[in-house]
């Protein structure tokens, strides 16, 4: 299935959804898993921690040294934080309630 294709906006969205009804962090840790392969798990995982550092004020450089990343991926991680309105930012904030 391509990205552009409706099907994949159509199941990404339920998928949002369906997350999005359950508080069991557990439960979704485990679906990531089966979901993921250990290298799409690893690459989430690295966009979260890539995340979090900008969040931290780390520089492009010491993220870029610290998580093995490119700049380019850094800097679209950064713009997308400086949204309005930012989901990445608001992610942040529920993490934090935790």
């Amino acid at each position: 299935m391509e990205l552009n294709d409706p099907r994949a906006t159509e199941n990404f969205t339920e998928l949002a959804a369906a997350l999005a009804k359950t508080d069991d962090a557990a439960l979704i840790e485990s679906f990531l898993y089966e979901l993921l392969t250990p290298s799409e798990t690893a690459a989430v995982a690295t966009r979260w921690a890539l995340v979090k550092a900008l969040k931290e004020k780390k520089t492009q450089r010491e993220i870029a040294k610290d998580l093995g990343l490119s700049l380019c991926k850094i800097t679209r991680g950064s713009r997308e934080l400086k949204k309005p309105n930012s989901a990445f930012q608001r992610m942040l904030e529920i993490a934090a309630e935790q």
